[in-house]
């Protein structure tokens, strides 16, 4: 029995996909933290890493699919030997890019340039800082990480980000334990008052529900919260969140090639397949060739329905 269909049905919701709007890219599990929070269980020892053939795979299917939105993601993506290729090749066909950044990416080593190949391409910047206080973020994150993120925002709004209109940065918060995010805007304002202490600027808040999946699964059972957790998701249910589920517009793009409705469907290994049951690739697709795919839908769903829902692009109810 699937849960979460049923619950969909009988608040009498459609969930069918639409029309391919947006291509999401895991460009691996490398990464230069291990957040607790972190669905695809990225770390510095990550060894999926998308290769350059996957790569010119995904441009040459944006190319002959223009006016799509690119979502570049990981683990840390800029630290894919092959990141800056993807983004100069996929730039010409797409409506805009969208990467998401830890911020302490920019201090690695060798990442110095990335402040200017983002403003350069005009890259639409969705950054991690689950809170703004220090305290929560370095025990989510790691010790240091809130200090490295306020210099590496500070940086950003130094070169025109969040200052020009071309220059987008937003900054993703997730729960740092078993409970929903609050109301965005709230939040938003929130956020604002704070940071303003330390001088930055941002363009909006993005809400991100915290996925009971993989390593923050891992976290809910050592607390033994993992039932209660999944049972808030389920009383919380909004129909209205249903209807925008953004698996309806999406596709998500694993390291190797293989497609998947969404990055938490692709952390589970929930295959995208053909009539002839084999995984489905961006080689041979068409975008419109999806619409005859039904989209998997499982518990974990009921993270990006609860309350004003869960999107890679924030709420979906406001």
């Amino acid at each position: 029995m699937n849960v979460f269909l049923d619950k969909v049905q009988t608040s009498r919701v459609t969930l069918s996909r639409e029309n391919l709007k947006i291509l999401q890219v895991n460009m691996g599990n490398l990464c230069n933290q291990s957040c607790m929070h972190c669905h695809v269980g990225a770390s510095p020892d990550g060894k999926k890493v998308m290769s350059r053939e996957v790569i010119k795979d995904i441009v040459g299917f944006l190319s002959k699919n223009k006016g799509l939105v690119l979502d570049v993601t990981g683990g840390a993506p800029e630290l894919n030997p092959h990141f800056d290729y993807l983004v100069s090749e996929a730039k010409p066909f797409v409506e805009r890019i969208m990467v998401r950044s830890n911020l302490t990416i920019l201090f690695e080593s060798g990442k110095d340039y990335l402040p200017e190949f983002f403003k350069k391409n005009k890259i639409h910047l969705i950054c991690s800082l689950p809170c703004y206080t220090e305290t929560n973020v370095d025990a989510q994150r790691g010790k240091g990480v809130f200090a490295k993120s306020i210099k590496a925002l500070l940086l950003l709004n130094s070169i025109g980000y969040a200052k020009d209109k071309d220059l987008i940065l937003d900054i993703v918060y997730n729960p740092g334990g078993a409970f929903l995010p609050g109301g965005q805007q709230t939040m938003e304002n929130d956020y604002r008052k704070n940071l303003t202490g330390y001088g930055v600027s941002f363009n909006r808040l993005i809400t991100i529900t915290n996925v009971p999946i993989k390593r923050f699964k891992d976290f809910l059972d050592h607390r033994e919260e993992y039932p209660k957790y999944i049972e808030t998701l389920k009383e919380s249910f909004n129909p209205r969140a249903a209807e925008n589920v953004m698996c309806k517009a999406l596709v998500s793009v694993g390291f190797d090639e293989a497609l998947y409705d969404c990055d938490f469907n692709q952390s589970l290994g929930w295959h995208l397949k053909d009539n002839r049951g084999q995984p489905l690739t961006l080689r041979t697709l068409k975008k419109n060739d999806l619409k005859a795919v039904d989209i998997l839908f499982g518990e974990h769903c009921f993270s990006c329905t609860a309350g004003q829902g869960s999107s890679c692009q924030g709420a979906l109810v406001r």
